[in-house]
């Protein structure tokens, strides 16, 4: 396999990136050459499964680091982007920042009080899904980190146009991630920066399997999409290593489907 990205010394900043498409694409990316920062926040008995990922990133004789903090802690960004910044060195770029944060609230929007969506949850799932990529790629911008050609990409669903069950919140983040991708595109364009969402199909990662009914919208999926299969973590990893590569620099502002053609019905 010929390794694009080796010798570099560019980097890519994963923001959840401890499962999911997250992880998949951090081993893609490494397998390329690609030096790698996962940044995520999980529990100390998740880790020893989780490590059992970040360790095969490693054998690929790259840069590895992971930082066990909340991206959305404005201490812990003080401290990502310094920890970051002492890993690159005077040489080190980061090429591609790849949002993956999956953490939104699942409820109804009919219910009790407690039971139901309420504005609150409705702004945590949108900080966490949606304006921490505009946060994230400002951060790395004022810290003049971006390698001159730099992607900016995050991962999108069909929720953001389709209503779902329980999926409201999410389906707000996501119409907003979406918006805030195309702006970006517009704006840091002339500083280098290519923009886009791939918009994934359905994946049974841990994040869908959190989604009351995940069953039945995995056999749904599996009856409309043309390949009467779901979408793999691989399949959307190997549109993130694509999308990294010299020749997509002119794909800018984009929502790419990765999903067989689900999408089509």
């Amino acid at each position: 396999m010929v390794r694009r990205f080796e010798n570099t010394n560019y980097w890519t900043l994963i923001l959840g990136g401890s499962s999911g498409l997250g992880l998949a694409s951090a081993k893609k990316l490494a397998l390329e050459g690609m030096n790698i920062c996962i940044i995520h926040r999980n529990s100390r008995a998740e880790m020893e499964s989780i490590n059992e990922g970040f360790t095969l990133i490693k054998n690929q004789n790259i840069q590895f680091l992971s930082l066990n903090k909340d991206v959305l802690n404005l201490q812990h960004q003080k401290d990502v982007l310094a920890e970051i910044k002492l890993a690159l060195g005077t040489d080190g770029k980061i090429r591609c920042l790849l949002h993956s944060i999956a953490k939104g609230n699942l409820k109804p929007m009919i219910g009790s009080e407690n039971e139901s969506l309420s504005t609150d949850d409705f702004s945590i799932t949108l900080q966490a899904m949606s304006t921490s990529l505009y946060d994230w790629t400002k951060l790395i911008f004022n810290e003049n980190l971006f390698a001159e050609d730099a992607r900016i990409l995050a991962f999108t669903s069909e929720g953001s146009k389709k209503p779902i069950d329980n999926y409201a919140a999410v389906s707000a983040a996501k119409a907003s991630l979406e918006a805030i991708s195309r702006s970006i595109a517009l704006e840091f364009a002339p500083f280098g920066l290519r923009s886009n969402c791939i918009q994934a199909g359905v994946t049974d990662t841990r994040s869908l399997q959190m989604i009351p009914g995940s069953e039945e919208i995995k056999e749904y999926s599996k009856k409309r999409n043309p390949f009467k299969r779901l979408t793999t973590p691989e399949e959307v990893a190997n549109v993130v290593g694509l999308l990294c590569q010299d020749e997509a620099a002119w794909i800018n502002g984009g929502v790419i489907p990765v999903d067989g053609g689900e999408h089509l019905r």
